[in-house]
C-alpha cells in the first residue's frame, strides 16, 4: 500500500487583498495555493474558500532514504500588514490506493478535491472506473492523469492532463494498461465551482454577491469502484459471432435459391394443359379466366381469333411467346375499340376475351423500369457526397477526444462502452456490420431475381410473363443501398455521437422508408411512378424538417405547433394526390 500526506489549512481572513499563501516543497515538486482560495464561472463571477485540503504527490522510496520518510517543506507567508490567524493539519492518508473490486466511499468540493492511486493486478489489461453518486449536483470531473507530479486537482487545471469528463449521478472511464507504461494512474475528483458545464443553472442567489465565502456548502459524496473490463478473447468472440450469425443469413438465402431452382426446373416439365399461375400452383384448364364465362359471352370484348395482334389461348400450343415486347402500349393499339368513350373513361383499359393483369400496364415496361433505375444510380451519387465529409468529419472528432482527452465531446454510454484501437467504442461500430451485411445480401437476391427475370425474357417464358404486373428492380437496388449506407453512417455517427451530427444516424433511414412507401406503392401501380428527382428533393425537405427539430425543437412551442400544422396538412395533400392518381392532380 502507498500511504499520502494531505494538508488542511483555514484562515478567517476574507481580505481578498492580502491572501495568506502557502506554498508545499516536495522531493520532485511545488505546490502552492492562496487563503482565501478564489474560483472563476461564467460572466467573472467569483467564488471564495477559505478552508483548503489538497493531497501531496506521493514520492516513490529511493535506496537513499527508507520507504517510511518523506522530506516536506511548508513556507506560510501573507503581505499583510497586521496579523492574520490561520490553522493548517498534516496528516497521512492510508486509503490513498484504490483496490479492483471494491467500493471506496469520500467527499469532495471544489477547494478540497480527492485523488487517489491504481495499480493495475497482473492478470488485467483493462478497467473500467465506475462513480456514482446519489445527488447530481453539484457538477463534478473525473479525470485519470498518469504519475505525474504535481497532480492538476482544481477546476482551472484538471484539464490540462489525462482522460477526463463531467458527472452528475454517474460516469464511468474505460482505461488500458497499454496507455500507461508504468502500470498505474491517479483517478482524480474535482468539484466544480458552477453547474453549467453538467446541464445545470447558475444559482440566483449569487447574482449581486461576488465576494460569498462558501466553504463547505457545494460538496458531494462519490464513491468509486474499479473493476476489471472484458478481455480480448470476448472481442474476438464478438467479432466472430456476429459475422457468423450474418453470414448464416447468406446460407439460408444459398439453400433457398437451390430449392427454387430445383421447383422451377420441375415447373418447366409440367404436362401442355396446365398453368402456372404466380409460381403457388397449379390449375389445369385450357381457358383458365373465360372457364367460368358463359358460352358465346365475352362481355362485348373484340374476338381476338380474327385479329392478328391478338392472342389465341384456347389452346397452350397456339399462345404466342409472352416474353416479347407486344404489352407496350404503341404496339397493342389495335386491341382497343375505337370508341370516343375509352379515351375518357379511364376504367375501360383493354376490350380483350383473356385479360392478364400484366395487360393492366399500358406503359412500355423498358421505359419504366430505365425510370426507376434513376432512383439506383441517384441514391448511389448521394451516398458518395454525404458519407465522404461524414467519415472525415468523424476522423477528426475521434482524433480531437483522444488528443486532448475530453470525453464530454462525446455521448457515449461509457459504462457499456469498450475501446479498441482509436476507437472510443467499437462495440457501437460493431453492432452496424449487420445493415452492411444485410444491405448487401438483398442487393445479391434482387441481381438474382433481375439476372432471372432477364434470362426469361430472353427465352421468351410464358410462365413467367404472363402472369403478375411488370417486373421493375430500380426501387429494389436502391432500398439495398440505402441499407447498407445506413449501416456505414449509423456506424460513422458511433464513432462520436453528439448533438451536432445526430442527422447522420437517420438520414438513411428516412430514404429507406420512402423508398419502402414507393415501393408498395408501384407494386400495384406499375405506370404511376414518382420521378426520382423529386422523390429524392421530397426525402431531403423531410430529413430538413427532422435537423430542424434537433436545433429548435428542444423547448419551442411554437416550432411544434407549426411543423404539427404541416405536418398534417401534407399528410392530406398526399394521400388524396395518391389515392386519386389520374383523376385530378393537385
Amino acid at each position: 500500500q502507498v500511504a499520502a500526506v494531505r494538508v488542511y489549512v483555514n484562515s478567517s481572513s476574507e481580505n481578498l487583498q492580502y491572501p495568506v499563501l502557502f506554498v508545499v516543497r516536495q522531493q520532485k515538486g511545488v505546490l502552492s495555493w492562496q487563503v482565501p482560495l478564489i474560483f472563476r464561472g461564467l460572466y467573472q463571477r467569483t467564488y471564495n474558500y477559505q478552508e483548503v485540503s489538497r493531497t501531496l504527490c506521493p514520492t516513490e522510496p529511493t535506496p537513499e532514504t527508507r520507504p517510511a520518510d518523506q522530506i516536506i517543506f511548508v513556507d506560510v507567508a501573507s503581505m499583510a500588514p497586521f496579523n492574520i490567524a490561520y490553522e493548517l493539519l498534516v496528516t497521512r492518508l492510508e486509503s490513498f490506493q484504490l483496490e479492483t473490486n471494491k467500493a471506496f466511499n469520500f467527499t469532495a468540493s471544489p477547494s478540497q478535491p480527492q485523488y487517489f492511486l491504481y495499480k493495475f493486478p497482473q492478470d488485467v489489461d483493462s478497467v473500467i472506473i465506475n462513480v456514482v453518486s446519489d445527488a447530481a449536483y453539484p457538477c463534478s470531473v473525473v479525470s485519470v492523469q498518469d504519475i505525474v507530479c504535481p497532480v492538476y486537482d482544481l477546476d482551472h487545471n484538471v484539464e490540462f492532463n489525462g482522460v477526463y469528463q463531467s458527472m452528475t449521478k454517474q460516469a464511468a472511464i474505460t482505461v488500458q494498461r497499454k496507455d500507461f507504461p508504468g502500470e498505474q494512474f491517479f483517478v482524480v475528483f474535482v468539484i466544480k465551482p458552477e453547474d453549467y458545464a453538467c446541464g445545470g443553472s447558475v444559482p440566483s442567489s449569487i447574482h449581486g454577491n461576488v465576494n460569498r465565502t462558501w466553504n463547505l456548502q457545494r460538496t458531494k459524496n462519490l464513491q468509486v469502484t474499479i473493476v476489471p473490463s472484458i478481455k480480448k478473447s470476448v472481442y474476438v468472440q464478438a467479432m466472430f459471432f456476429s459475422f457468423l450469425g450474418f453470414l448464416s443469413f447468406y446460407l439460408g438465402s444459398v439453400v433457398v435459391a437451390f430449392v427454387h431452382y430445383i421447383s422451377t426446373g420441375m415447373k418447366l416439365t409440367v404436362p401442355p394443359g396446365s398453368v402456372s399461375i404466380a409460381g403457388s400452383g397449379m390449375m389445369t384448364s385450357s381457358h383458365p379466366i373465360s372457364a367460368s364465362t358463359p358460352e358465346g359471352s365475352s362481355y362485348g370484348a373484340i374476338d381476338e381469333s380474327s385479329s392478328s395482334g391478338g392472342r389465341q389461348l384456347s389452346s397452350p400450343e397456339r399462345r404466342p411467346p409472352a416474353g416479347s415486347d407486344t404489352d407496350s402500349s404503341v404496339e397493342e393499339e389495335s386491341d382497343f375499340d375505337t370508341m370516343p368513350e375509352i379515351e375518357s373513361d379511364k376504367n375501360i383499359i383493354r376490350t380483350k376475351v383473356f385479360l392478364y393483369l400484366s395487360d393492366l400496364s399500358r406503359k412500355d415496361r423498358r421505359i419504366v423500369s430505365k425510370k426507376y433505375k434513376i432512383y439506383f444510380w441517384n441514391i448511389i451519387t448521394i451516398a458518395v457526397f454525404y458519407a465522404l465529409p461524414v467519415i472525415q468529419l468523424v476522423i477528426t472528432y475521434q482524433t480531437v477526444v483522444n488528443v486532448t482527452g475530453n470525453q464530454d465531446i462525446c455521448y457515449y454510454n461509457f459504462l457499456c462502452a469498450h475501446p479498441l484501437g482509436v476507437l472510443s467504442a467499437f462495440n457501437n461500430i460493431l453492432s452496424n456490420v449487420g445493415h452492411m451485411m444485410l444491405g448487401f445480401l438483398f442487393l445479391l437476391i434482387v441481381l438474382r431475381r433481375d439476372i432471372l427475370h432477364r434470362r426469361a425474357m430472353e427465352m421468351k417464358d410464358i410462365y413467367t410473363l404472363d402472369y403478375g404486373i411488370p417486373k421493375h428492380f430500380g426501387l429494389f437496388y436502391a432500398m439495398g443501398i440505402a441499407l447498407m449506407m445506413e449501416g456505414v453512417l449509423s456506424a460513422c455517427y458511433h464513432v462520436c455521437p453528439n448533438y451536432s451530427n445526430f442527422q447522420f444516424d437517420t438520414s438513411f433511414m428516412y430514404m429507406i422508408a420512402g423508398l419502402c412507401m414507393l415501393k408498395l406503392y408501384q407494386t400495384r401501380h406499375p405506370d404511376i411512378n414518382a420521378s426520382a428527382y423529386s422523390a429524392y428533393a421530397s426525402f431531403a425537405v423531410v430529413i430538413s424538417l427532422a435537423v430542424l427539430g434537433v436545433v429548435f425543437g428542444k423547448n419551442d412551442m411554437w416550432f411544434w405547433v407549426i411543423f404539427s400544422m404541416i405536418h398534417v396538412l401534407a399528410s392530406l395533400a398526399l394521400s388524396t394526390q395518391i389515392y386519386y392518381m389520374g383523376r385530378f392532380k393537385i
